[in-house]
């Protein structure tokens, strides 16, 4: 399989595949595709597994899509203006991402449930509780919101990030969410409660704007009902 990412900021993913590959995604993202692609909609993994992808933002089935008696063509467009990026997954190279990031991976790819360890603090975080692990053996797109910057964090190297920005990092760093010190920081400070924080060794993306972060923008700006 071979693909192409074209139009950031409201990209396309178009993958080329070979007879009998296949992709899978979780939202029904599929956008374009050639007559020979044959779509079956599976709950891939049991129960367990899909209650773990709904738990993570995503649907409880999968759409899988094989070219069937030759080579075949399928393409997946973002959601939000940003942009689409590709992973390779391996054992021990694993990614999470935030909630609802996975556009579509080839079949290999398993996806499921990233919980933050401090399950208290977790529940008030926002978005930095709960993410997404993809794990298993093959090549994913996420997409994220805006412009993305990367940082490659040393063991020990740490990185504070407002709740929301943080789009995905290696399995080998650790994240925690922290409160924000200071009663005058929290309620005047306007930057909310909680803070994420990751610790490395491992590489991590950041997203310059995201989808909770824009929709508060222009909030004020919606005309509200009688």
């Amino acid at each position: 399989m071979n693909y192409n990412i074209e139009g950031e900021p409201l990209p396309v993913v178009i993958c080329n595949l070979e007879a009998n590959e296949t992709m899978i995604t979780e939202k029904g993202a599929m956008s374009w595709m050639t007559p020979n692609m044959k779509m079956e909609t599976t709950s891939n993994g049991g129960i367990g597994k899909m209650f773990g992808r709904a738990f993570s933002g995503e649907s409880m089935f999968q759409n899988r899509y094989t070219s069937m008696g030759g080579p075949g063509m399928i393409a997946f467009a973002s959601c939000f203006p940003g942009c689409i990026r590709p992973f390779q997954i391996a054992p021990g190279q694993e990614i999470i991402a935030q909630k609802s990031a996975f556009l579509a991976s080839t079949s290999g790819v398993e996806l499921s449930v990233f919980f933050q360890k401090r399950i208290g603090s977790g529940f008030f975080g926002g978005e930095g509780f709960i993410m997404q692990r993809l794990s298993g053996n093959g090549l994913a797109f996420l997409e994220f919101d805006g412009h993305i910057k990367e940082y490659e964090l040393a063991p020990g190297q740490q990185l504070v990030i407002d709740t929301g920005y943080l789009a995905a990092m290696t399995g080998s760093c650790q994240l925690e969410i922290q409160t924000v010190p200071g009663i005058k920081n929290v309620v005047f400070g306007g930057e909310g409660l909680f803070n994420t924080v990751v610790t490395g060794p491992g590489r991590v993306w950041l997203q310059s704007m995201p989808v909770s972060q824009l929709a508060g923008a222009i909030r004020p700006f919606i005309p509200t009902g009688n």
